[in-house]
């Protein structure tokens, strides 16, 4: 790659960071007060819980009374609900959580964080609930029964693993309600539908939330829940606070470039699709070494991938299904099987996509239109190179002496019987030698070769003629 395209590169990348940087950075709030105002938009994931985290320190260093913290989500990981909820029972300043616009959800991970706010709040025609812990750490089942226990005693082990892996089940649900039903007394709301919601995956309307007292109020918009939750007296960092945030004015809080460029490689398409390029870059440049651009880029996208892989649900199953689709592609390059190895590979590449992230985490699955994309264009290349080889297995040899021996052409000077003379044979010049005299322009058919001196005869009318 040359010196000026790395320049370009270069100029472009910073270019981004800069716009990036530019539309995060929040200007400083005049010296009245005001509410900061923080959107928990989709799956929740290590880039959503560094922007929530980071945003509310933000907000309370440039002095704001209170944070809005908005929700529209269908859940997400574990530990990234944790460190949300950490940082809002840390923070300094009260955090309303709110459920809006009209149409949004605080499903699964979504009810926690609302449980763990000061307010809780939702919009018209909105919903929560269904907090059940599919994805609330793995559910290793118990080791299983010894081999050799005595054929009277096997009923009884069976039941003892049943009971064991119940056990385990019930380790990860009970956890799961002791810490909703803990973020519910702290805040004096109600803990019995909050263990229904784990329970038995209960949801509610905002009208209902509210009549139940699982949330505060039902607010139409922010300068509504603003309003509603003037004079209120809340829990905030170990201390009681009594709100004042009637008619604040609103402070936007966007993501910085940290948490956009974290919440993109997150994508598992994302993450995936960068994966491949890494993969598919450093065998570009093992077949083509020192063209240097295939494997830099390759490299980079491989270790973004593997970052972004470490911070989700990974199967590792499926990763080495990947790398075993991958290796059978590559033998078959090397290892002509007939597409045996190809076929295969493409199969494992594809299961081991589909098996990629864990598909009970909501929002947090690799799109199949995209796999299937991928697994076509696998299929459609290992056909193309299949075709191309029996192609060229019953192609004859271009300048073989069997292909000589069946070649025609014609005599650019006149030959002496006995001599040697030039002739024009498969449009190439040949120093060819006869028995008989000939003309030149003479028709002449090969019968013999002696490394680069062709013996030739006058070709008879009747025969068959190759070239």
């Amino acid at each position: 790659m040359s010196r000026k395209a790395w320049i370009v590169w270069g100029a472009i990348l910073c270019a981004a960071l800069a716009l990036a940087w530019t539309r995060s950075t929040v200007e400083a709030p005049a010296s009245e007060a005001f509410v900061a105002r923080i959107e928990l938009n989709g799956p929740i994931g290590p880039a959503a819980a560094e922007y929530v985290t980071s945003a509310i320190q933000r907000a309370t260093d440039d002095g704001a009374k209170a944070i809005v913290l908005q929700m529209d989500t269908p859940g997400g990981l574990l530990e990234s609900m944790r460190d949300i909820i950490a940082g809002i029972l840390a923070a300094k300043i009260p955090v309303l959580g709110y459920v809006a616009p009209s149409g949004a959800r605080a499903a699964s991970a979504g009810t926690y964080i609302l449980y763990a706010c000061p307010i809780a709040a939702m919009a018209p025609g909105t919903h929560l609930g269904a907090a059940t812990p599919i994805e609330m750490g793995r559910r290793t089942p118990m080791p299983s029964p010894l081999d050799n226990a005595p054929s009277s005693s096997k009923s009884s082990d069976k039941a003892d693993a049943r009971s064991g892996t119940d056990a385990e089940s019930n380790k990860i649900l009970n956890d799961a309600i002791a810490t909703i039903r803990s973020l519910a007394q702290l805040h004096g709301r109600n803990a019995a539908w909050a263990e229904q919601a784990v329970r038995g995956a209960a949801t509610l309307t905002a009208s209902e939330a509210a009549a139940q007292h699982v949330v505060d109020f039902v607010a139409s918009d922010s300068e509504a829940l603003l309003a509603q939750a003037d004079g209120r007296a809340v829990h905030v960092n170990g201390g009681t606070l009594t709100l004042a945030l009637r008619g604040l004015p609103l402070h936007d809080y966007p993501p910085n470039w940290r948490a956009r460029f974290l919440g993109i490689i997150t994508n598992p398409t994302i993450a995936y699709l960068l994966l491949l390029a890494g993969i598919y870059g450093l065998i570009l440049e093992a077949f083509h070494p020192g063209s240097f651009y295939p494997g830099v880029t390759g490299g980079i996208c491989l270790l973004i991938g593997l970052y972004a892989l470490q911070l989700l649900p990974v199967s590792y199953a499926g990763l080495t299904l990947m790398a075993l689709g991958v290796a059978l592609l590559l033998a078959e390059v090397f290892i002509p099987t007939a597409g045996v190895l190809g076929v295969g590979g493409v199969i494992a590449f594809v299961l081991g996509s589909i098996m990629l992230f864990r598909s009970d985490v909501p929002g947090y699955t690799v799109n199949l239109g995209v796999i299937a994309g991928l697994g076509f264009c696998a299929m459609a290349l290992l056909a193309m190179l299949l075709r191309l080889v029996m192609r060229a297995r019953r192609t004859r040899a271009f300048n073989g002496k069997e292909q000589m021996l069946q070649d025609a052409g014609e005599l650019l000077q006149a030959v002496a019987a006995g001599g040697e003379g030039w002739a024009r044979i498969g449009g190439e010049r040949w120093r060819v030698q006869s028995e008989a005299a000939l003309p030149a322009g003479a028709r002449v058919r090969v019968t013999g070769r002696d490394g680069l001196l062709l013996r030739v005869t006058a070709f008879q009318k009747g025969e068959g003629e190759t070239s």
